[in-house]
């Protein structure tokens, strides 16, 4: 029993002075070639996402929408008043008293 208690110990303080004499790991490892891909693909993506919420926030700024909605209804309205207009004519053609 003693001497498998001398053994662990042994066995224990080794396993410790051996670790110390580790090689300090280097700060950046080499990356495999999946790694680089991925990287790449996802800088790419990021990029891609940045310019389209640039444009997305360029164009609410120019408030497109509101135009858009304004020039619909003055549209809408123009285009029914001339359909009246029309419909009167057209009334007027066939049914002459």
């Amino acid at each position: 029993m003693n001497k498998l208690l001398v053994i662990t110990v042994l066995v224990a303080l080794l396993a410790l002075s051996a670790e110390s004499f580790r090689m300090p790991r280097q700060a950046e490892e080499e990356q495999g070639t999946l790694t680089k891909i991925t990287g790449t693909i996802r800088s790419y993506y990021d990029n891609a996402v940045d310019t389209a919420n640039g444009y997305l926030d360029s164009i609410k700024g120019l408030k497109l929408e509101e135009k858009a909605k304004n020039l619909y209804t003055d549209t809408t309205t123009v285009v029914s008043t001339y359909a009246g207009i029309l419909h009167d004519q057209v009334y007027h053609i066939f049914y002459q008293n």
